[in-house]
């Protein structure tokens, strides 16, 4: 079920008065987190440019850098039946869109795999890893090597 905005402690932000809490996201959110919230927003229709709908709240918090929550208006509307069935489709099983998820996931095993791995670190992975990786010439283990994208099983490089 969705909550009701309440005042947090300390807090010197506009005021959420008449809406609903939804999914939130923050820096620090993971692959999960941030292809649900993008999924859910999708999904409920997209913020709303009148006045009275659906927005995506952007705020700054010290700690965990910013963050977004999306905020329903009070009252029946499609929007928030939707985001009720997302609830309890998020109860049922945690990931929303699978194929939006993998996506994500790949973009971040590629930027883990060009950024925080050398050539050699790469080749220590192949070596340990090998029965996740598929090389059909010379050209493509030296580009995997070289950091160019990573061809193996996202999770186990990013977990």
């Amino acid at each position: 079920m969705l909550k009701r905005w309440t005042m947090p402690n300390s807090y010197f932000g506009a005021t959420w008065k008449g809406y609903y809490c939804f999914l939130s996201q923050n820096r620090d959110s993971d692959i999960l987190e941030r292809s649900n919230f993008d999924s859910a927003l999708v999904f409920i229709g997209g913020e709303s440019s009148d006045e009275n709908g659906v927005q995506v709240v952007r705020e700054g918090h010290w700690a965990v850098g910013w963050i977004e929550w999306i905020a329903i208006p009070f009252g029946p509307s499609v929007a928030f039946a939707k985001a009720c069935e997302i609830m309890e489709a998020l109860e049922a099983y945690p990931i929303l869109d699978e194929e939006l998820y993998s996506e994500m996931e790949m973009a971040d095993a590629n930027s883990v795999w060009e950024d925080c791995y050398d050539e050699t670190e790469r080749v220590d992975y192949i070596r340990k890893y090998r029965s996740q990786f598929e090389f059909h010439n010379w050209a493509e283990l030296r580009s995997v090597v070289r950091g160019e994208y990573f061809p193996g099983y996202a999770s186990e490089l990013l977990n």
